[in-house]
């Protein structure tokens, strides 16, 4: 459980119908190959001691005192085993009769929770059978242990992971409109789990699905859905075994219908956390009527089976990044929209370069433009040719300017530099931080001294990467009147150029695009080497990927570099090795400190997605923070 990660299971075994000691061989058995397979909860369904269908047999004494009979053989032949059990079964209880789960844990009974709501519509008729349980946790003589008995009661696990903390429904129970779930859940509880017998129907199984993502987004929590399947009664309804594992809204996995066996899923129980740190109007845990039942889980790590995209700001469905894509470019265009009809300007000056970063804010700009009624002729691309300017960026700029309509100017800035460099002392010959600082310097002065002249704004093409990094000369490139691409990571500007690309209906932009796409990223301020780009960010830097990935997991889950390390591992198994990953994670929490003065006075600019460094929100962070704990646990890896 190293780094919050956790291993579960939903467990749907075939049983009989009223046979409790075949069904728990099955239990037995099913619960040894979870317990071998790591997983440290397991869920059963509801009634899956007795079967669900067994209809007037609740009544027959006989099969409740073999239900009890059986459940103590399962404590006992389980003793040793480090799974945290939820299992569904009928309980008497004061002369009445309760559908309940028991949890259990290495030879120990710890609780019976019942189920609160008690369906009688439809094809359901259990009201016929059982009571409502009882939200206040009563002392319940079961065997030789006395335990609590009721609704309410968080099961909290000791020093190797005392974050955890779960909670559990019955099947109805979720799908009422004050859910039990909702009381745990805001009690403390971060993992829900339900023992559910939810019969399938056309279209049930959608339903259910949603019904289980909303509830562990809305409650910020982990849900563990167990459901029955084969082996109950077909007399008038099919069981379908459908098992869900969410998390904060997402799916981590989920069984086909007609299954029966075991699903697993890795929850991040200290991710579930942070969220409810992060977010403010998550109350504060008021456990007033909860009991809270201690375990003690063994410390050992997760053998991770979930999945980790590699770029984790871009969809890995066509589709969805196709809609994604076109989201983020109207977000871009509708807050430059905004700026101007505030500002009453109708002129943009940027400076293009033929990169990926001023193609899009080009792309942007042309979009506000539109949106506005605007000529597009009122868009002045300024190319800035300098030392390190090669024959293809420049021509590229050129050519996608012409080709959407907007105005170029060229402005050859390489005398204003080496007059610069004269004034100050600096050695044309010498390639320091001068030489490059300088020329960025001058790019960003005379654009916005064409933006004053012309009234106009200048449009920032700067992207969240290399905000993060700091990578951008403090008052040149780091600055401009409005930043289109403040929120959009490196690995994202790719793919909005890629996607405007691909819908465009002009082939000579779609073919500049192309070759925009296949040129090195490079600020280009050395000079070339044989007419091509010498100086590629990517080798100075690292992998915008690997930034990218650390950026996303850094901010958005608040992991820890130790934590993003190992995942990064998962990411990039087939792409970098973990000597690489370390030696670009070390450079991340370098840069990532070190340069947050820049990111301090940043201009304006729209959030796009769930991770943005804007000083005025997602991130407020001192420019002055000591990295010491982030960078001495990279050290440590």
């Amino acid at each position: 459980m190293e780094q919050g990660f956790l291993k579960i299971a939903a467990v749907t075994p075939k049983i009989k119908v009223a046979d409790p000691e075949y069904n728990a061989d099955e239990i037995i058995r099913l619960l040894e190959e979870a317990e071998k397979s790591g997983a440290r909860i397991a869920v059963f369904p509801e009634l899956c001691l007795s079967g669900y269908t067994c209809a007037d047999l609740f009544l027959q004494d006989i099969l409740l005192r073999s239900c009890e009979e059986q459940l103590i053989r399962i404590v006992e032949e389980t003793d040793d085993f480090d799974i945290l059990s939820f299992i569904g079964l009928p309980v008497e209880k004061d002369g009445k009769l309760y559908n309940a789960a028991a949890v259990i844990h290495q030879g120990n009974v710890l609780a019976f929770i019942p189920k609160a709501n008690i369906p009688s519509y439809a094809e359901f008729y259990e009201g016929r059978h059982f009571t409502p349980g009882n939200r206040a946790p009563e002392p319940f003589l079961f065997g030789e242990w006395e335990v609590p008995f009721g609704t309410d009661i968080l099961f909290q696990n000791g020093d190797s992971l005392p974050e955890l903390v779960l909670a559990a429904e019955i099947c109805e129970d979720v799908w009422v409109a004050d859910t039990p779930g909702t009381s745990h859940a805001l009690a403390g509880a971060n993992v829900l789990v339900n023992l559910s017998a939810s019969d399938e129907a056309v279209g049930k199984d959608t339903y259910r699905e949603m019904l289980v993502k909303s509830a562990s987004a809305r409650l910020l929590s982990a849900y563990i859905y167990s459901s029955a399947g084969e082996g109950e009664s077909s007399s008038d309804l099919v069981f379908g075994g459908h098992n869900l594992i969410a998390e904060n809204g997402v799916m981590l996995a989920q069984s086909e219908l007609f299954t029966t066996g075991i699903l697993y899923a890795d929850i991040d129980v200290r991710r579930l956390c942070m969220e409810r740190r992060k977010m403010n109007t998550f109350p504060r845990a008021d456990r007033s009527g909860y009991v809270v039942v201690p375990f003690e889980l063994e410390d050992t790590q997760t053998e991770l089976t979930r999945k980790f995209e590699p770029l984790p700001f871009v969809p890995q469905d066509t589709a969805m990044r196709e809609k994604r894509c076109e989201q983020i470019l109207s977000i871009q265009a509708m807050g430059l929209k905004k700026r101007y009809e505030h500002t009453g300007c109708k002129t943009a000056v940027l400076g293009i370069s033929g990169g990926l970063d001023s193609t899009l804010a080009l792309l942007v700009t042309v979009r506000a433009f539109d949106l506005l009624s605007l000529p597009r002729r009122d868009i002045v691309c300024v190319t800035l040719p300098c030392f390190g300017t090669t024959d293809r960026t420049y021509e590229n700029a050129c050519r996608l300017t012409e080709a959407l309509g907007c105005t170029l100017k060229e402005i050859d800035i390489k005398a204003a530099v080496s007059a610069h460099f004269r004034d100050i002392g600096q050695d044309e010959n010498c390639h320091d931080v001068t030489y490059e600082n300088a020329q960025a310097r001058e790019r960003t002065q005379v654009l916005m001294d064409v933006a004053n002249r012309m009234g106009g704004l200048v449009i920032g093409t700067g992207d969240m990467s290399e905000l993060a990094l700091g990578w951008a000369t403090y008052n040149a490139d780091h600055m401009s009147m409005y930043g289109v691409n403040a929120g959009v990571p490196k690995t994202l500007v790719r793919h909005l150029v890629k996607y405007y690309a691909d819908t465009c209906d002009d082939e000579v932009i779609t073919k500049v695009l192309e070759d925009v796409l296949d040129t090195p990223v490079s600020p280009e301020l050395l000079p070339p080497v044989d007419g091509v780009i010498s100086q590629k960010t990517e080798d100075l830097v690292g992998p915008y990927e690997l930034h990218d990935f650390f950026l996303y997991y850094a901010l958005r889950f608040g992991y820890e570099p130790a934590k993003i390390y190992r995942i990064a591992q998962i990411a990039f198994r087939n792409t970098y090795n973990k000597e690489t990953i370390l030696k670009w994670l070390k450079t991340f929490y370098t840069r990532f400190f070190s340069q947050q003065f820049k990111r301090s006075c940043l201009p304006d600019g729209p959030k796009v997605g769930s991770v943005a460094v804007s000083p005025r929100g997602d991130l407020r962070m001192p420019s002055d923070a000591c990295a010491r704990l982030w960078k001495e646990q990279v050290e440590r890896l």
